[in-house]
């Protein structure tokens, strides 16, 4: 075990190995939890408060609880209890709140990936879940993949619940794919004829001549925060898409500044069209207003950081 000196010592080392890539606002964020804040880290501070936005609040349109949490682990066990008859009930294992540690800054960095997925279910996670629920005809017999899927809930949804052909369930974080894995071997009862795997995929990735002008359907919920990723990601989507008409993107992202207008700015770059929808579902939009209105049971709810957008992309 590290001590708290040897710790600091550590992050301040990781702080400057890693300057210039996208770890580096994570990695501040971990030195102003370790280290006396100096009149000097001002200007660091303000831009991790942009993007240390973890929640434990959400639209709660998928009901969850804990069954088990593991001994001797971060990890616990949580249901998740689909809203519509007939639907089976996924059991996720995933990291408990709290449940980060230095090591897991050091993979993301090594890998050039962000943490977040990892640190908690993120409500546009959630949504994006509950969209495929309730729009399960426009995935029947389609292949789908889900980008920086996380712990796979909007995935796994898609392969218990749509009748989908396949749905490959990716991220570019590798404990999140042993996560994904896991939890697709957990639940495969609940597949049927969908053929489902996990996939360790890096939007920067060279070689993708296996996958290319594959898929039917691209799902991806909060994956256009981090404007160095946009390029990658908006070719990554272009690559990925069968050449058909029928094909489509489907981004559930909140504005976040100016960062989904950035990342719009990429799609357009490379000839991808693209539809953005604020009102698609009517509790999702009713939810909102209440949160805009007070409702406290979501303290911090801001529409520009918290609402998602229904992105559709086109080739």
């Amino acid at each position: 075990m590290l001590s708290r000196e040897e710790l600091k010592i550590r992050v301040e080392n990781m702080n400057k190995e890693c300057e210039g890539k996208a770890a580096c606002l994570r990695w501040a964020i971990l030195r102003q939890a370790l280290l006396p804040r100096h009149s000097s880290d001002d200007q660091s501070a303000t831009a991790t408060q942009r993007i240390s936005r973890k929640t434990n609040h959400g639209f709660s349109l998928i009901p969850k609880h804990t069954v088990d949490k593991h001994q001797n682990s971060k990890d616990a066990t949580v249901c998740y209890t689909l809203p519509i008859n007939g639907s089976p009930k996924l059991f996720l294992t995933q990291r408990m709140d709290g449940g980060a540690d230095l090591s897991d800054f050091e993979i993301s960095n090594g890998y050039n990936v962000d943490n977040t997925g990892l640190v908690c279910q993120w409500p546009s996670e959630d949504i994006l879940a509950y969209f495929c629920l309730s729009h399960a005809d426009m995935f029947r017999s389609k292949t789908v993949i889900e980008l920086g899927s996380g712990y796979g809930l909007a995935g796994l949804v898609i392969a218990a619940t749509t009748e989908a052909s396949q749905i490959v369930i990716s991220d570019g974080n590798p404990q999140l794919v042993d996560y994904i894995q896991h939890n697709i071997e957990a639940n495969s009862d609940a597949f049927g004829d969908t053929n489902v795997k996990s996939m360790m995929l890096h939007w920067d990735q060279d070689d993708t001549s296996n996958i290319q002008n594959t898929f039917d359907v691209i799902v991806a919920s909060d994956c256009t925060f981090f404007k160095e990723f946009h390029k990658g990601l908006a070719c990554t989507v272009k690559l990925l898409l069968k050449r058909a008409e029928t094909s489509e993107a489907l981004f559930f992202s909140p504005k976040r500044g100016d960062s989904l207008d950035k990342f719009l700015d990429e799609i357009e770059k490379i000839g991808l069209k693209f539809s953005v929808t604020e009102n698609y579902n009517t509790e999702v939009w009713t939810q909102h207003q209440r949160f805009m209105n007070g409702d406290m049971s979501w303290p911090g709810y801001e529409k520009d950081h918290c609402y998602p957008l229904l992105l559709r992309v086109t080739l």
